[in-house]
């Protein structure tokens, strides 16, 4: 058991030498790729986003499409009532 412990140990310790040890003894298997040179960089998790370029929109562009979207719906509904909206194109 201390025997099993020490070894246990000693891999942990040696853990970068896994890579040359044969796919025979328990190392890695054929056609892995290699590990990069260098280590990736971290994501940006803290680095903002750029500035929209469009700004939020206006009272007359939010009115303007209020209003589509109750044409819109109003359009819809009676369809809808009867049971004919997208009768024979949506089974």
């Amino acid at each position: 058991m201390a025997a099993a412990l020490l070894l246990a140990a000693t891999l942990a310790g040696c853990s970068s030498m896994v890579d040359n040890i044969p796919a025979s003894v328990g190392g890695l298997p054929e056609g892995v790729p290699a590990r990069p040179a260098a280590a990736p960089a971290y994501p940006a998790v803290h680095d903002l986003p750029p500035s929209r370029r469009d700004g939020a929109l206006n009272e007359a562009e939010s009115k303007r499409l209020r209003e589509e979207l109750k044409n819109t719906r109003a359009r819809i509904a009676p369809a809808e009532a009867t049971g004919t909206a997208g009768g024979a194109r949506n089974p």
